[in-house]
């Protein structure tokens, strides 16, 4: 009797470690890797393959459970190299359109279905992928479970050509596919989570920057109806552009010159014919899209200033409603009553700032040229911070106070706001990165991880996350708040009982929002800017000279959102030239990288 207990106990053990560890999902077998006490499940397959036929098509539902899934290398999608991206290279591309794929971490020990959060990654909806990004230890300290997805990118995940959409029907005449993609996760997750202990009526889905921009882009999509219960938007944005513009565009700007048709064009110039569109058919235009090579079509796309890119997301009412994202925010027929967290860095662009040779000088003489250890020290600190404080406000506005005021008009009341303001960085002889850096764009997320390399080396990590007290804080704080939401649709109180208060509509001013930041800094807040305060701040401000002041009135009107520059520029007291702007930032690229 003995003995045939303890067979049965070790059965019992081996069962239920093998269920744990070993799952058939609707697209394979899956089993978990043991990582510190969280089990990860890595490259399930939530879709086919998009090649071959299914080259800009809405993704196909896998048939199959029979396939052993396995962990893949350099499974992310096609995109330039780049090191903020997480992948670099001196090839034309990195990547593959066979990608799309995501992973799932999960506590090792529980006992109830689990709140499920979906990360979507940022970079443009150009660059990126899944495997930078490790929440593990927000999945261990918080008990709940992570998604993280790849979707496809740039002109492979958001193109519309005629000779593409008008030959499809159904979903696949849309042109977001990148879009699609997300959702199709999404509907994995829904049908699978369960069998990983998670809870397919609790998802919050999660993103910053494009991936805050796609978040606030699923809150409008039909398509998505039903697949998450609430919303996380950092650092996001609502631009939107309709197929027309898409695919060609009569007006022509620093911010407008790029479309399908260029692209095609360059393309057909490569043949040695004629690249005059309108002499082929739409069939010979579409075998020749669909039969080029990953690679021959990338070069081209490729092909083009730093400063120029292809239109992304567009409101092709399929999955996008033709009125555009941020109109669309406030209209009930489209907005899930979910709820939202939106938020901005207060520093979102001195990242990209401090790599402009515009505002800084890069010194190698104080180890001398063997060493070449450089010293960076800014030639105007003055006008760096007045450039950061207009184009960042105007972040905030575009990205969380438009947003979170066009959402409350649909009644929607459980809504919050933040600014991420921690800026604890070292100090070395080499820079003082707490001035460069500050809160900038996207070094909320190490903190939100508590991994402050990140998996794909996050810029300067080594250098601006120094061990501290403050760090520690703030990066305890971010896992609370996020994961409360997940788990009660409210962030609640900080470890040192700030509440989280919600945002609140308010004629005179914006909503108060909850500054991120060290222990005596956290607090609650609001602002009065809007673009014309801003206007009247920056005709006024001495740190800048006429042309820098037109400068940034062009990037605050026609950056992180649709272009508005005609309807607002009037509205500036000074006088300015968009083609003269414009000739800055072109002699200036690297102001333009956002």
């Amino acid at each position: 009797m003995i003995r045939f207990l303890y067979i049965l106990i070790l059965f019992y053990s081996f069962s239920s470690n093998a269920t744990e560890n070993s799952i058939l999902t609707s697209s394979g077998k899956i089993s978990a890797q043991n990582q510190n006490g969280v089990l990860f499940y890595e490259d399930i397959p939530y879709a086919q393959p998009p090649v071959g036929s299914l080259r800009w098509k809405a993704p196909r539902e896998i048939k199959t459970t029979e396939t052993e899934i396995q962990p893949k290398k350099d499974n992310f999608c096609v995109q330039r190299p780049s090191n903020l991206g997480g992948v670099n290279s001196d090839e034309v591309f990195v990547g593959t359109e066979d990608c799309l794929y995501l992973d799932i971490h999960k506590p090792k020990k529980h006992t109830q279905k689990l709140p499920v959060m979906f990360w979507i990654h940022g970079g443009g909806n150009t660059s990126g992928y899944k495997d930078i990004y490790d929440f593990s230890k927000m999945v261990k300290k918080h008990n709940v479970i992570v998604v993280r997805i790849n979707y496809r990118l740039g002109p492979f995940g958001w193109f519309y050509h005629p000779s593409i959409q008008n030959f499809q029907s159904g979903i696949d005449k849309s042109s977001n596919f990148g879009t699609l993609d997300i959702i199709s996760a999404l509907k994995w997750v829904n049908k699978n989570i369960e069998l990983f202990g998670g809870d397919s009526n609790n998802i919050t889905i999660f993103g910053e920057s494009a991936g805050g921009h796609n978040v606030l882009s699923l809150l409008v999509s039909n398509n998505a109806n039903g697949l998450f219960q609430k919303a996380i938007s950092m650092s996001g944005y609502t631009t939107t552009i309709n197929q027309e513009k898409a695919y060609r565009q009569d007006e022509h700007s620093s911010t407008s010159d790029f479309s399908s048709w260029n692209v095609v064009n360059m393309i057909l110039d490569d043949k040695n014919q004629s690249s005059i569109q309108e002499s082929y058919s739409k069939n010979e235009l579409r075998d020749i899209l669909m039969t080029l090579s990953t690679e021959d079509f990338f070069k081209h796309y490729s092909d083009r200033k730093s400063y120029q890119e292809l239109p992304l997301l567009q409101s092709d009412g399929i999955v996008i409603p033709e009125e555009g994202l941020r109109k669309a925010l406030s209209n009930p027929k489209y907005m899930k009553d979910v709820p939202i967290i939106a938020g901005s860095t207060r520093d979102e662009v001195k990242l990209w700032l401090a790599s402009a040779m515009y505002f800084v000088d890069i010194d190698y003489s104080i180890l001398g040229t063997i060493f070449r250890v450089p010293k960076v020290t800014l030639k105007d600190e003055d006008a760096f911070n007045a450039f950061n404080y207009y184009r960042s406000s105007a972040w905030k506005i575009r990205g969380v106070d438009y947003p979170l005021q066009s959402i409350a008009k649909t009644g929607n009341t459980n809504l919050y706001a933040y600014r991420y303001d921690w800026d604890d960085h070292r100090k070395f002889f080499i820079a003082n990165f707490k001035k460069l850096i500050g809160a900038a764009h996207a070094t909320e997320i190490p903190l939100l991880a508590s991994d402050y390399k990140l998996v794909g080396g996050y810029p300067l990590s080594d250098l601006i996350y120094p061990p501290s007290l403050s760090k520690r804080f703030t990066s305890k704080n971010l896992m609370k708040f996020w994961s409360n939401f997940a788990k009660e649709s409210i962030p609640g109180e900080s470890t040192n009982s700030i509440k989280w208060e919600p945002y609140d509509t308010n004629k005179s001013r914006n909503g108060k929002f909850l500054i991120l930041d060290k222990k005596k800094e956290m607090q609650m807040s609001y602002d009065s800017n809007t673009f014309e305060s801003l206007m009247d701040e920056l005709y006024l401000d001495t740190r800048l000279n006429d042309l820098e002041k037109c400068v940034v009135l062009l990037q605050m009107l026609t950056y992180v959102g649709n272009d508005l520059y005609d309807e607002k520029s009037q509205r500036y007291k000074g006088q300015c030239d968009r083609k003269v702007s414009e000739q800055f930032l072109i002699d200036n690229s690297s102001f333009i990288e956002y």
